[in-house]
């Protein structure tokens, strides 16, 4: 199988400067063992995979990402060289690609300035206590902080 990949800087327009991501379009999933030795192999803080999804109301193509050693559930950098990708070197026509992800739906738009805007999920949290042996080390620590909810 031959594919192609892409190193993005994220977050520039000036070569060698950003947040480098790599980004590699497949027409179906490669086993998960294998996305983790590409993204290994890559060596940048992720490797972001897509797979494009049949025509849905909610999504263009599905999104996974991958550090050096682990999947994980969101990266922000990654999806905007994502999408990236899929403007500038997969001819995507529309001014808004839309990404399945674990995090939920993810979209990115392209402006009118050629800049792309990226529609960040909003997480719930909820307050918990702040653990006792950081109010120790850390006396002026709130007693409370913000959990994730899952």
């Amino acid at each position: 199988m031959k594919t192609d990949i892409y190193q993005v800087d994220a977050f520039t327009n000036e070569l060698f400067r950003g947040n480098p991501a790599a980004v590699m379009p497949l027409n179906s999933w490669l086993p998960e063992q294998q996305m983790q030795a590409i993204a290994l192999e890559n060596n940048l803080s992720e490797t972001a995979f897509l797979v494009p999804l049949p025509e849905q109301d909610d999504a263009d193509f599905h999104i996974r990402w991958f550090t050096p050693t682990v999947e994980v559930p969101l990266c922000g950098h990654a999806t905007l060289a994502s999408a990236w990708v899929v403007f500038n070197r997969l001819g995507w026509q529309q001014d808004r690609v839309r990404f399945q992800s674990k995090s939920g739906p993810l979209a990115v738009t392209r402006r009118s300035d050629d800049w792309l805007e990226l529609d960040f999920p909003n997480l719930p949290f909820e307050p918990r206590p702040t653990p006792e042996l950081i109010r120790k080390a850390l006396p002026n620590a709130p007693r409370t902080g913000v959990l994730r909810a899952k």
